[in-house]
């Protein structure tokens, strides 16, 4: 028998097979059917500042009362607020009861004030890590790289310095020196980087002009881009790596690993073939594992990584050659 066990974010996980948050992970059934299905570890779904300010105007926009008398409007915005978090950390506390996998919870904030409050009481409420979900948009043409780029460090340390359990940030590859910036959050105190996250993608409606959702599943063409950045950053970094997005079956955990990833979280694909995937996937892991002698993970994690690989150049390149690509 092969042993899956792996340690990421300092938690000792059954398998490396996370599901990532999403939709999927927003009930206690779920969680149930997932840590069934065998995962090693959940990510609930999101806690958005954005959420919560949404919810709280809504409540004001149809309250008399909010229009009437200002203290109403303080009263409801703070009542809203503390309802959606007070339903996320029951969320967490009666996932913690039923399953005996690690359970991350997830916030997605746009200020680091808002960061504080809520990650002191998902720490309370029982979590067994933090998932600091981090995308500011390089869109405003008066501010540069590195004014956006520090508020990733500031809400970095900010939040290690108030929790004690551990916590990692999932990023996206849009900057300017990603391998350098990945570097340095990892000096940071996070115990995990997740490489990358997935967006909203707009597309354009030309009938109706209206601007709607693109792509709303990864593909598996996808792992491309976390593959490459995990095989060229797992031997330069301070702690752990997971791999997200265009992980579609056991062969793609199984590459992930390769290039160095502890873990690696899923979603679409649950989607699209349900939570019996997992098992699949896992099996597939194991039949691999036992095929190539492998009896535990650390055989083979970080084998094809650019620090290991015959051909690290593979992992350079961008522009396409014969030599590489097979295509004249």
């Amino acid at each position: 028998m092969v042993n899956l066990e792996t340690s990421y974010m300092g938690l000792t996980l059954k398998n490396p097979l996370i599901v990532g948050s999403s939709g999927l992970t927003n009930s206690v059934e779920n969680i149930i059917e997932i840590a069934r299905n065998g995962a090693g570890a959940v990510v609930l779904k999101s806690l958005f500042e954005e959420q919560i300010k949404h919810a709280a105007s809504n409540t004001i926009m149809q309250n008399e009362l909010g229009n009437a008398y200002p203290e109403a409007e303080d009263y409801i915005r703070n009542y809203t607020r503390e309802n959606d978090v007070d339903n996320y950390l029951k969320l967490i506390e009666s996932s913690k009861k039923e399953v005996d996998i690690p359970i991350l919870a997830s916030i997605n904030c746009l200020t680091n004030t808002e960061w504080m409050a809520f990650a002191r009481q998902i720490e309370e409420a029982g979590a067994d890590g933090l998932e600091l979900n981090i995308f500011v948009m390089p869109s405003d043409p008066d501010i540069e790289g590195k004014e956006n780029e520090a508020v990733y460090f500031d809400i970095a340390r900010k939040i290690v310095e108030e929790v004690k359990i551990p916590v990692s940030l999932k990023i996206s590859y849009y900057f300017s020196s990603l391998a350098n910036t990945v570097m340095k959050l990892s000096w940071t105190g996070v115990k995990g980087i997740v490489l990358f996250n997935r967006f909203f993608s707009p597309d354009i409606d030309v009938e109706n002009l209206e601007v709607k959702a693109s792509h709303v599943f990864s593909t598996p063409s996808d792992i491309a881009i976390s593959l490459r950045w995990i095989a060229m950053l797992s031997h330069h970094v301070n702690c752990d790596l997971a791999a997200s997005t265009g992980v579609h079956d056991g062969n793609g955990l199984i590459k992930e690993l390769l290039a160095g990833a502890k873990a690696v979280q899923i979603a679409s694909v649950l989607y699209k073939k349900g939570f019996g995937e997992i098992e699949h996937m896992l099996n597939t892991l194991e039949n691999w594992m036992e095929r190539k002698n492998y009896s535990k993970l650390n055989d083979f994690i970080g084998k094809m990584s650019i620090a290991e690989a015959k051909n690290p150049a593979s992992y350079e390149r961008v522009q396409f050659m014969k030599h590489f690509s097979g295509i004249e």
